[in-house]
């Protein structure tokens, strides 16, 4: 599992591909999200709008991401 440290109480799943280093810019995500299946907390997700929070879980092109929000932790 990998694992996304945040320092905001929530990151947006476009944010999140962009900051995981899964598409280059913000605006591809909405046409990978079109093209890829996505599964949040074990829910088919394609909303690039959709909120992650602190222990969310991303599976997205085979690999499994954790988000971890450090705000959250404070």
């Amino acid at each position: 599992m990998i694992k996304i440290t945040i320092h905001t109480p929530y990151i947006t799943l476009g944010q999140f591909l962009k900051y995981a280093g899964i598409i280059d810019s913000g605006a591809l995500a909405k046409l990978f999200l079109a093209e890829n299946r996505i599964i949040v907390n074990g829910e088919d997700e394609n909303r690039r709008g959709k909120k992650l929070y602190n222990l969310d879980i991303v599976n997205v092109l085979g690999k499994v991401y954790q988000i971890l929000s450090v705000e959250e932790q404070c």
